[in-house]
């Protein structure tokens, strides 16, 4: 009779969050079964499970950890807490209890559950900036060393270009990330 109304955005939100990498989404409520069931439906989640106690969440997300999977929970509630705390990466929303905002690592606005997919979107392409960065430097740094050592060119003008190059990618990782 009574139940939360469904987000309008939660089933689209559920395919563009595929779409950018999340492999497998699990839904676990403390809700009835048949209340579960329908709402796992019309989101569309890979798993669901109902009747759920905060520390089944939590030894839900260390079993997945140590399957070797990364985790992300989203949740906003006290009962939340446990779980927002074992996973790599806890999201909270915003209107929700103060603990679960505390505990988690990102809190988001409950306006919108797209603002999921732009997180999801800025840290796929952070780490694409991090990575490419990483192997830049790496690079750079070990053309200079080896130039170094066979006596190319001298300790000073390694430095230089060293610290040249140092900022020059600093400056290129102030670009934008999103549009």
């Amino acid at each position: 009779c009574i139940e939360d109304p469904l987000r309008p955005e939660a089933p689209e939100v559920m395919k563009e969050l595929r779409k950018l990498g999340i492999r497998k989404i699990v839904m676990m409520t403390g809700d009835s079964e048949r209340t579960a069931a329908a709402i796992a439906k019309r989101v569309g989640v890979d798993e669901y499970y109902s009747e759920v106690l905060p520390e089944d969440k939590a030894n839900f997300i260390t079993k997945e950890k140590e399957k070797g999977r990364k985790v992300m929970m989203i949740g906003d509630g006290i009962n939340d807490s446990p779980a927002l705390s074992a996973s790599d990466a806890g999201i909270a929303v915003s209107d929700g209890a103060e603990i679960a905002r505390e505990i988690a690592d990102i809190t988001v606005s409950a306006d919108n559950l797209y603002e999921l997919v732009t997180l999801k979107e800025l840290s796929n392409k952070l780490m694409s900036r991090i990575n490419r960065n990483y192997r830049k430097i790496v690079t750079f740094n070990t053309g200079l060393i080896i130039l170094g050592v066979m006596g190319v060119i001298q300790p000073t003008t390694s430095a230089l270009l060293h610290n040249s190059s140092t900022l020059l990618i600093s400056m290129d990782s102030m670009k934008r990330l999103l549009d």
